[in-house]
């Protein structure tokens, strides 16, 4: 059977909901700084825990949930990874699904293709959703269908997902082999189309190299610190401080590869990003949680839904270290649609002032997509 991280999302998503031991209202940051600021999810996912299947309209509990976060801009994946066959196919129907929500949600959301769009939505009350690849298996050797994703609506491209593709090897190929001669040439591809560069997911040398031969700033959507935790998914202080001198910007995830047992706490994460402040400077991170808004409720279908998922990823050859059948993808203490707003709590009381919680909440993605895609 196969099973998508998009549908073992939505079978988590369809679970009850059950009380969170946090307060659901946090007091640190201003609820006037956080209500004005756009929040940006620099890698997460539309679900609506709610909805009935197969149909396309948001339920009003989902929304209002979804409204209660904060969240002004998701950036949605919308390809399948990996090297089989029906990978384009699969996305342009990934693709027309999200298109088809955005359609019979007019009220709700907003098809987002530049700076302008997410500002607009902000203005209205509204969710931007925006669309990008997360590997570049789809687009192989024949570069002339950037444009053609580009046309779609893609506007962020990962070159590589954990394995090797043409362009380069990702994050857990053993070989380290760095970006081909073909992955130089999608990278200029990428940016003549003024789509962001997206490094997540990419092998150490695959990083260092494509930074080094990006002519405009790329971005780390989703990652961790490699000094916090030694696992492959997570990124060196050495190519992390490349990226930002290069002007990009780092995201920190809300995944298991944050710490060695898999279990990250509200500390662990915050020490990332605390870490990542000082690798990278207030102007060069941001939040990819690589997950949905709204929480997570672990019993036993939630329990099989995991272990079919990782048995897929297992068998496709794509499962990373620190992944397993019992293991969720989520930070359990920010397990919540507040996860946002308890973030800019926390770290306010850690001593982070209001500007630089701004800039982290999506600011600094603001600043970061404007100067690629324009205003």
């Amino acid at each position: 059977m196969q099973l998508s991280r998009r549908e073992l999302i939505g079978a988590l998503a369809a679970l009850p909901a059950v009380s969170s031991a946090r307060a659901a209202t946090p007091s640190g940051y201003p609820a006037r700084d956080y209500d004005r600021a756009i929040v940006i999810d620099g890698l997460g996912g539309l679900v609506d825990p709610y909805g009935k299947d197969g149909d396309p309209r948001f339920s009003a509990r989902g929304w209002a949930e979804l409204r209660q976060s904060g969240v002004s801009a998701i950036h949605c994946t919308v390809n399948e990874v990996g090297n089989e066959p029906d990978v384009a196919e699969k996305t342009l129907r990934n693709l027309a699904a999200l298109e088809e929500v955005i359609a019979d949600n007019p009220d709700m959301f907003v098809r987002a293709t530049s700076v302008a769009d997410i500002r607009t939505a902000k203005a209205a009350g509204k969710v931007a959703l925006y669309y990008g690849f997360q590997d570049t298996s789809l687009i192989g050797a024949d570069l002339s269908r950037i444009e053609l994703y580009h046309g779609l609506g893609v506007r962020i491209i990962q070159l590589t997902y954990n394995k090797r593709n043409l362009s380069g090897d990702g994050a857990i190929e053993p070989d380290n082999a760095g970006i081909s001669d073909l992955g130089r040439r999608t990278i200029e591809a990428i940016e003549a189309q003024k789509i962001l560069l997206d490094l997540s997911h990419g092998g150490q040398r695959t990083v260092a190299e494509a930074i080094a031969y990006a002519k405009r700033p790329p971005i780390i959507s989703h990652s961790g610190c490699r000094a916090l935790n030694d696992n492959p998914r997570n990124i060196r202080d050495a190519e992390m401080k490349a990226l930002a001198d290069k002007g990009g910007v780092f995201g920190i995830y809300y995944m298991p590869f944050l710490v060695a047992n898999s279990r990250p706490t509200r500390e662990d994460l915050l020490r990332h990003f605390d870490h990542a402040l000082q690798v990278c400077g207030e102007d060069h991170i941001a939040i990819g949680t690589d997950g949905m808004i709204s929480k997570t409720v672990i019993d036993d279908s939630a329990r099989a839904a995991q272990r079919r998922f990782h048995e897929e990823r297992t068998k496709k050859g794509i499962a990373a270290p620190g992944e397993g059948p019992a293991i969720f993808n989520i930070v359990a203490d920010y397990d919540s649609n507040l996860r946002f707003r308890m973030l800019a709590d926390d770290l306010s009381a850690r001593g982070w002032p209001a500007a630089r919680i701004e800039k982290l909440l999506g600011g600094n993605l603001v600043r970061l997509y404007t100067e690629i895609w324009g205003r």
